[in-house]
């Protein structure tokens, strides 16, 4: 097969066969859920964990650059899932999670639920603006769409020492077109992506507004890094 390119993402793609991106089982994932009634309340665990590690996944395309705010994000889904699964039918709800901790008084302790909640939330805000501003802006470099994403999403509540590994990070940031090309499966063209991120977002959007609202309600939405 010849190597074309891929439309106005200027990625060199094998044309032909044809599924979804690296993206599409995140889509498709998150659909059944909402179709099975899971995601009906965007308070379920399950889909909050779902969601959790499909951000791991696009953290490892950007490269061992995003490897600080990918080991924040595997701990944070690690801390969650062992209190999710020692007891799922209670705290397959998020609001159970956080009364729990609330009850106990350790909601804003460093190594709390609460706070791994709260912080896979922002992780995922960053993703959802990165991908947005990559589907939107066909010349916006990864370099400037991870900074202008980083910027309204985690900026503002890292402390220094945090803002120091990303600037650090953000020098040994991949080019655009290898980052669209590790998105992308074998014989998938870029308009076909760029459905997959519009997908994801459409998906993505609704249920983080309703996890920052019941984050507000246990005045956690404020809390900054330590």
């Amino acid at each position: 097969m010849k190597r074309k390119r891929g439309g106005e993402g200027g990625v060199e793609v094998e044309r032909g066969g044809g599924g979804g991106s690296e993206l599409k089982p995140a889509v498709d994932e998150f659909s059944l859920l909402k179709s099975d009634g899971h995601g009906s309340s965007n308070n379920n665990t399950e889909a909050f964990l779902s969601l959790s590690k499909l951000l791991l996944h696009v953290l490892d395309k950007i490269g061992p650059t995003m490897v600080v705010l990918r080991q924040d994000i595997h701990q944070n889904i690690e801390r969650l899932e062992e209190l999710y699964e020692s007891n799922p039918s209670i705290y397959s709800s998020l609001v159970e999670i956080l009364n729990k901790e609330l009850k106990d008084g350790t909601t804003k302790r460093a190594t709390s639920c609460s706070r791994a909640l709260l912080w896979l939330c922002r992780s995922m805000d960053f993703t959802v603006a990165l991908l947005d501003k990559i589907e939107k802006d066909a010349d916006v470099s990864l370099n400037q769409a991870i900074e202008e994403a980083y910027q309204s999403t985690l900026k503002p509540w890292h402390g220094w020492i945090s803002s120091a590994a990303y600037k650090v990070a953000l020098k040994l940031i991949p080019e655009r077109e290898e980052f669209i090309s590790l998105l992308m499966t074998k014989g998938q063209d870029y308009n076909m992506l760029k459905k997959d991120i519009q997908c994801l977002v459409s998906l993505l959007l609704p249920f983080l507004n309703d996890v920052h609202s019941i984050l507000s309600t246990f005045d956690l939405e404020k809390l900054k890094s330590i």
